[in-house]
């Protein structure tokens, strides 16, 4: 799959966005390595921490169907009202990405659309990474 056809799938799922406090509506679209794409949009919660952001929602959904390999991730936001923009994903986001995904190989897509994107690597957004590795191999006290 081309990254233009990933951002038009976070286009299209970013209109189902509950934002009713904000106004600020994201779409993911996640590619896993097999060619499956899961989409996710950020649901808001009047408290606040219980909402969930786009990009993790897409991973949760991919990961309870069984998934964990993942090549990329194509992510736009914007006011409900307002013109498409490029939402880099927040810091949790980010850390959620590092624990599926080779932060070298696995790419975000940031942009305003399907035909104006960037391309970066997780390593370029979450740089000297906290990951599994940190946590495999360990000796045991």
């Amino acid at each position: 799959m081309d990254y233009k056809e990933l951002m038009n799938q976070a286009v299209e799922i970013r209109k189902r966005a509950y934002t009713p406090y904000s106004g600020y509506q994201v779409g993911a679209a996640l590619l896993t390595k097999a060619g499956t794409v899961f989409c996710g949009c950020n649901v808001e919660n009047a408290a606040y921490s219980p909402g969930i952001c786009a990009e993790r929602t897409a991973f949760v959904k991919a990961v309870s169907e069984g998934e964990r390999e993942f090549s990329a991730i194509a992510v736009i936001g914007g006011k409900a009202d307002g013109p498409l923009e490029s939402a880099p994903p927040c810091g949790i986001c980010r850390q959620v990405m590092r624990e599926f995904c080779d932060p070298d190989t696995f790419e975000i897509i940031l942009g305003t659309g399907p035909e104006d994107y960037q391309v970066y690597t997780l390593s370029q957004l979450l740089p000297m990474s906290f990951g599994p590795d940190n946590l495999r191999n360990q000796e045991t006290v």
